[in-house]
């Protein structure tokens, strides 16, 4: 497939466990094929993963722009740190990478839960672009964007806050909640916990929670005790590949 339709681009969320892509139209917010995902390949090294990415845009025919997340900091195209991936991938040029396996064409790289950020704040409940917001995604980690009136602060990485002698994102991912087989209510006091510590530190007006795990927010979110508003995300999973592509589509390179 060409690049005919300057509104299309391809976005890639590599996730602990999976790697997934679809193609979006990034003037509504909405993925147009179907979303692909592919077993993220052990160990995550950047090459193996790279690889993975290459079979998902190939297997779309896609020779366009690709937005790609992962779950790092990402400082001017290069990765700072490795969570939930291989610890290679720390000082990684992500555009020399990705270029050597999907050719010359415009890419860019972020973190995976500031995509996530974005596409909400662009497509999602109006909550999510009115003043002080946090973004927490609940998956194999916990990711974090913060937000004011819209606009992204980058890279704040808030799952690895200390908490309980471990992190939070090891008290309170989705992760944990299924190997330590919690109920819903179990985990969501964890989750509660997290955030009382997160609003002690920065007093978001809003939450908004995305993840896989969004998807059953009526199993959970009801269970938290919090005097901010707590917004299931939206775009649910979809967040981070749509947000991938809007940030190709708009020129962004953190």
């Amino acid at each position: 497939m060409s690049e005919t339709n300057p509104n299309l681009a391809f976005g890639v969320d590599i996730g602990g466990s999976g790697v997934k892509g679809a193609l979006v139209d990034v003037s509504k917010g909405e993925q147009v094929t179907e979303r692909k995902r592919i077993a993220t390949p052990q160990p995550a090294t950047p090459d193996a993963v790279a690889e993975v990415v290459r079979q998902l845009v190939e297997a779309e025919g896609w020779d366009g722009p690709v937005g790609i997340t992962v779950p790092a900091v990402v400082r001017e195209q290069v990765t700072r740190t490795a969570a939930n991936i291989d610890q290679t991938w720390i000082g990684t040029d992500v555009q020399e990478l990705f270029t050597r396996h999907l050719g010359g064409r415009d890419i860019t790289v972020l973190n995976d839960a500031d995509a996530a950020g974005m596409a909400e704040a662009r497509f999602g409940d109006d909550k999510a672009r009115t003043g002080a917001v946090m973004m927490l995604t609940f998956g194999t980690g916990i990711g974090s964007a913060l937000l004011m009136d819209g606009n992204l602060y980058p890279n704040t990485e808030l799952g690895h806050l200390k908490m309980k002698g471990s992190s939070a994102e090891k008290y309170a991912s989705s992760k944990v909640r299924e190997d330590e087989g919690l109920s819903y209510k179990q985990w969501a006091k964890r989750v509660n916990k997290v955030m009382q510590r997160y609003v002690e530190l920065f007093n978001p007006q809003t939450f908004i929670v995305g993840g896989g795990i969004s998807r059953k927010s009526d199993k959970w979110v009801p269970y938290l005790d919090l005097e901010q508003d707590v917004v299931p995300a939206q775009l649910r999973n979809e967040a981070g590949i749509i947000g991938a592509a809007l940030a190709v589509s708009e020129g962004l390179r953190p």
